[in-house]
């Protein structure tokens, strides 16, 4: 089910328009929490329906809402007693009941020693843990809740929370031994970093970017790779260089713009130091920006064909850099004169790609993807860029016009 179609089913009021779009916008910003917390507690072929009822429940009592608690935590409670309703109705037809998380194929990280990545089947790692150390790994990792709101959902000190989210985590680090189905693997063994001065230095300065750059990697790529459903075919380098003109001559481009900082080439990542960016750019935008080009290079990494719209489109979104100023600038005049370019247009792979506004455009693209169909419409796109309507249920030029239509009410 897309997410179109579970807007369609939230009924519009003309006079109520202005407490609809502020709804919408929650359901935009919370539906995929609400969503994985109903899947880890029934099976992901429900959790569509179940997280629509649980937002048409929230929609027509949304008037009842007080500040006294998030607006998360308030939505959560609906998704629970909607959840309690799903297991009553099971009993009565005696269908089973999912306790534990039924995504088999998924993965879930766990820092627990340095540098290593620790990934456990989730249906045999769970079941080891009592039910409340359960509920309490599922929020955290899968649902995505802080500790504060953790302790407000299972009305537990906060402090106590942390005490047993810690034990929990320790006794899965003492039983690994005893479990199928997981690997200890380093992000090192996926990724390493290498230093493109003339005379490399283990200076503070430099220790400082390896540190930071390493950080930002670890915290982001296993959601990436989970996401996309792809494990890198091959290590990655990533290779900092000291300044942009030593950036722009190694990749041949001599004239590039001072805002072009990073790039990939077969299984490199090319990117300027983020202690010498360049006029356009700041230490913390160039580190985030490699989480751009890891999504763009995974995303070639599954499908070399797949177009530019889609790579830069998908590593904006993953890097969340990209400031609204910058796509409204860089967007807005095309949209308003009905001149927004084709699919094709963007994937014009030259300089002209930034005039037409083409990252803006692209990450837009994208936004209006996961706006409106599910995560799984997405991935198969991804792996073939042509099938619009296996994907999308739409041809090109269908989903064309329906992305026009969502920029020019974006604007609005």
């Amino acid at each position: 089910m897309s997410r179109a179609q579970d807007k369609k089913k939230i009924p519009v009021l003309p006079e109520e328009q202005e407490h609809i779009q502020h709804f919408e916008a929650i359901y935009n910003q919370y539906r995929d929490r609400i969503r994985n917390y109903i899947a880890v507690k029934t099976n992901s072929a429900t959790a569509d329906d179940l997280t629509q009822q649980a937002f048409l429940k929230a929609m027509e009592n949304f008037h009842l809402f007080k500040c006294n608690s998030s607006i998360f935590t308030w939505l959560f409670k609906i998704a629970q007693n909607i959840v309690k309703n799903e297991y009553r109705t099971r009993s009565r037809n005696k269908e089973m009941v999912h306790e534990v998380i039924d995504f088999q194929s998924q993965s879930i990280s766990l820092d627990i020693t340095r540098d290593v990545d620790i990934r456990l089947d989730i249906s045999a790692a769970l079941a080891r843990l009592n039910e409340l150390d359960q509920q309490i790994i599922s929020l955290r990792f899968f649902v995505d809740c802080t500790l504060l709101e953790v302790s407000k959902i299972i009305g537990m000190p906060e402090s106590a929370v942390k005490n047993r989210l810690y034990r929990a985590l320790n006794k899965l680090k003492k039983e690994l031994k005893e479990w199928g189905g997981i690997t200890i693997m380093s992000i090192k063994e996926l990724i390493s970093i290498v230093d493109k001065s003339e005379a490399p230095s283990k200076n503070d300065g430099m220790n400082k970017v390896y540190h930071d750059l390493f950080e930002e990697l670890k915290s982001n790529v296993d959601r990436i790779i989970t996401t996309y459903r792809h494990r890198p075919s091959q290590k990655i380098a990533v290779e900092i260089y000291p300044d942009l003109p030593t950036f722009h001559q190694a990749i041949n481009e001599p004239d590039a713009p001072n805002w072009f900082m990073g790039t990939y080439e077969d299984n490199k990542i090319k990117i300027v130091s983020p202690l010498n960016p360049g006029p356009e750019h700041t230490y913390q935008s160039v580190l985030r920006h490699t989480i751009s080009i890891f999504t763009m290079w995974l995303v070639k990494d599954i499908n070399p064909l797949a177009p530019k719209w889609l790579t830069h489109g998908l590593g904006g979104h993953e890097a969340k850099q990209m400031s609204q100023e910058y796509i409204q600038y860089s967007t807005s005049e095309a949209i308003q004169n009905n001149a927004v370019p084709s699919f094709q247009a963007l994937t014009n792979d030259t300089w002209d790609f930034e005039k037409i506004g083409g990252y803006g455009f692209s990450y837009l693209i994208v936004e209006y993807l996961i706006h409106s169909y599910s995560l799984d419409a997405l991935n198969k796109f991804i792996r073939d860029a042509t099938d619009f309507q296996g994907a999308f249920q739409v041809s090109e030029a269908q989903l064309h016009g329906m992305w026009v239509q969502y920029l020019k009410s974006r604007l609005c």
